[in-house]
């Protein structure tokens, strides 16, 4: 399906806490239309997700990018691990972004001190919020 996306695990909360910031201006665009333009549309709901465990849809402009991997490929693995486990996802998985949203939404609420503990956007809060605003809404 080509309207189908491909995440790393990580890149769930990432896209639920995404508030216009991140590593380049081109990355930012890149996420910018995939959260804002495909998920957070009405219809985003239903857009099917790929879980991968090699640089996916997000990855493509990051300038850490290096090939299918990342120059901090080591923490991303762990942050990969780790998201995988909470949201029970793996290397090919398919699910909508809505399926992704209720697994979010069931995690505990300070789950992301402990899968996110690696990530440098975890003080800025984003992600922290984003939660807490799924879970109270759910």
């Amino acid at each position: 399906m080509a309207d189908r996306l491909t995440y790393r695990p990580h890149h769930f909360l990432c896209s639920l806490g995404f508030e216009g910031k991140g590593y380049s201006d081109r990355f930012t665009a890149n996420m910018t239309e995939i959260v804002e333009g495909r998920l957070r549309q009405p219809e985003g709901p239903a857009v099917e997700i790929e879980v991968v465990g090699a640089a996916d849809d997000i990855c493509g402009p990051c300038p850490s990018r290096r090939g299918s991997g990342c120059t901090a490929q080591a923490k991303i693995d762990r942050l990969d691990a780790a998201h995988a486990e909470a949201l029970n996802i793996a290397p090919g998985d398919v699910l909508t972004w809505g399926e992704a949203l209720e697994r979010m939404a069931a995690l505990p609420a300070d789950v992301h001190q402990t899968i996110c503990a690696e990530c440098q956007w975890l003080s800025a809060g984003m992600c922290a919020a984003a939660l807490a605003r799924l879970q109270d809404e759910a």
